[in-house]
């Protein structure tokens, strides 16, 4: 799995959450359709009429979340870009996308304005498997990771092992992929030795 990999799951999913923040900082969510992806870049429209549209012009960031029918979860958070050469987008937009003519006929579809989003934060989350796979990935940007860890504080004494439930710790180091995040080894271990946060 790479981060090309995770934008051509979310092409295929095609009908994706996304969501934004309103002006009064609310967070907003809808369903958006994945028009295209190449070059490490996820294209998507909106009709200026909409209030997603304002809100993408007020805020760039944006956070999309989409789950196969296999359970391989797909998250994306980036900055939306609104494109140069309108006409061409949304042409090549509909050209790719032919279901497009049903909705926005003959030239009502130039009511819609192309983005993208060619830089941000991607992770995978596959619970189809056991143990869980987790991975991160990112575009022109340094990956951040986030989980728990175990601190030099650990006496060894065992118990977030035994409790774990991907059992993904293992000589008191755990396996970040298998993680489920979930905090139980955090909450009981008996002298606070596993910390969380950006890894």
């Amino acid at each position: 799995m790479n981060a090309q990999e995770c934008l051509h799951i979310l092409r295929k999913i095609k009908d994706v959450s996304f969501a934004t923040v309103d002006e009064k900082g609310l967070p907003q969510v809808r369903i958006i359709d994945v028009m295209l992806v190449e070059n490490n870049k996820l294209y998507f429209c909106s009709a200026r009429g909409k209030d997603f549209y304002k809100q993408l012009l007020k805020n760039s960031h944006v956070a999309l979340c989409a789950m196969t029918k296999n359970y391989e979860m797909i998250r994306y958070s980036g900055k939306a870009k609104r494109l140069d050469n309108q006409k061409y987008w949304i042409d090549r937009i509909f050209k790719e996308n032919p279901s497009m003519n049903n909705v926005y006929p003959k030239e009502s579809r130039y009511i819609l304005e192309a983005f993208c989003i060619e830089e941000g934060q991607l992770e995978y989350f596959n619970l189809s498997q056991e143990p869980i796979e987790r991975e991160y990935f990112s575009i022109q940007q340094e990956v951040k990771k986030k989980g728990y860890f175990i601190t030099d504080q650990c006496i060894q004494c065992g118990k977030c092992e035994r409790l774990c439930p991907q059992q993904c710790i293992q000589d008191f180091q755990i396996q970040q992929n298998h993680c489920l995040h979930c905090g139980l080894c955090y909450e009981n271990c008996p002298v606070q030795a596993i910390k969380g946060g950006i890894l």
